[in-house]
């Protein structure tokens, strides 16, 4: 054999394994990124719910004087 052939054999066998890393290097962040995404929105869900605006016909906290 020769020894270039060897080398670009090498070579080709490196490139491959350089993108079977890349390729599940990004599957495994989408997955973690997928998974953030999930839990934001479970907190999103588990946030109490804010009161309801001014009661119609409430005295306290109404109206605002502006009279001075």
């Amino acid at each position: 054999m020769n020894v270039s052939t060897l080398a670009a054999a090498a070579s080709a066998s490196a490139n491959g394994m350089a993108t079977v890393q890349g390729q599940a290097s990004l599957l495994v962040l989408k997955k973690a990124m997928e998974l953030q995404q999930s839990n934001a929105a479970q907190l999103l869900q588990a946030l109490p719910q804010p009161p309801a605006g001014p009661t119609p016909g409430a005295t306290l906290g109404g109206s605002i004087d502006t009279f001075v």
